[in-house]
């Protein structure tokens, strides 16, 4: 399976709107996605990826006074930060999986709300932690939990799973051409010894991999890393299930701002939105309709923003993300 979106389905975001935190922390395409959702006094927000809270920050200055944000993360060191860092009555940070987002507004108390974020992937809180085992810049355990009361590591899965089952992870979440070098390489690799930490993963693939077919832009593990990471977490099931949780709890006239990194992603995020922005989804040939579906979405950019040249200057790690923005339609269309 290859799930890829098409390079040329990107605009320009335009400049301007506030500036990073003062922590460091540079949220990614918070300018558009600010003025794309345009929170106001009063208002209530779902921020379903908190991270290291720098779409809290933005949106709680803008809902301030009478607004509410519902803050989710899986990770509970992010939870435990943004609690001590939001000390506000008007910020609830819960640690969940956003695919559970309805349930945990009804467990708080929150009706439909006025919009709903998603920033997909990874924080730098955890990229940048060793200890959770995300990233190959760092010596550290083979473990890449976003929330770690679950029971599969990394670890787990390239030191037990069969060589083809490998092979199939890394070239469909990784979209590595040479995954079935990798998966062979991994399994050798494994019956010298385990494989318990980042750098021993990381040394694999480069074996794996010729050298004069190295990526220019990425390191040649940055795919494996990827596909593993998405497994542990179950990342595309729960963007699924958290899209279509997302469209449900909006009211009427409210926003979905969603920013993704990859082009799996991205492909489920786009064609979550356009299924929802379509009135029929019978077949072209079929004279007239019969599925009596109904356009919940107003898509507001038919392409994907992303960084400007500004943004990317002070922050390279944007280079790859996406917005996309919809608008909620009335439940009567």
């Amino acid at each position: 399976m290859s799930i890829v979106a098409g390079m040329d389905d990107e605009i320009t975001a335009t400049p301007g709107g506030p500036t990073p935190e003062a922590t460091g922390h540079r949220p990614v395409l918070l300018h558009p996605l600010i003025e794309s959702l345009q929170p106001r006094p009063g208002q209530t927000y779902i921020d379903g990826t908190l991270g290291a809270g720098g779409y809290v920050a933005a949106f709680l200055e803008r809902v301030h006074p009478g607004g509410r944000i519902l803050a989710i993360d899986r990770d509970r060191t992010a939870v435990d930060l943004s609690r001590r860092r939001f000390t506000t009555t008007a910020v609830t940070a819960v640690q969940g999986d956003f695919a559970d987002l309805e349930s945990i507004a009804e467990a708080h108390r929150l009706g439909r709300v006025d919009g709903v974020v998603l920033d997909l992937g990874l924080s730098s809180l955890q990229l940048d932690d060793p200890v959770r085992g995300f990233s190959f810049r760092f010596d550290g355990p083979l473990d890449m939990r976003m929330d770690r009361r679950d029971d599969i590591t990394a670890a787990d899965i390239v030191n037990g799973w069969p060589e083809a089952d490998l092979t199939a992870l890394i070239r469909t979440y990784g979209e590595e051409r040479f995954a079935r070098a990798i998966a062979a390489s991994l399994v050798r690799s494994r019956t010298e010894r385990q494989l318990t930490t980042t750098t021993q993963l990381r040394e694999v693939v480069e074996r794996a991999i010729p050298r004069r077919f190295w990526p220019k832009r990425i390191h040649p593990a940055t795919r494996t890393f990827q596909a593993l990471r998405i497994e542990v977490n179950h990342e595309l099931e729960s963007l699924n299930a958290g899209l279509q949780a997302a469209i449900r709890i909006i009211r009427p006239g409210g926003r979905l701002g969603v920013v993704s990194f990859h082009s799996l992603e991205d492909t489920i995020v786009k064609n979550a939105l356009h299924v929802a922005a379509q009135n029929c989804l019978c077949p072209p040939q079929q004279t007239h309709c019969t599925c009596a579906h109904r356009a919940s979405l107003l898509l507001l950019s038919r392409k994907a923003i992303k960084p400007d040249a500004a943004e990317l200057a002070t922050n390279p790690r944007a280079r790859s993300a996406r917005l996309r923005v919809a608008e909620r339609l009335d439940d009567a269309r």
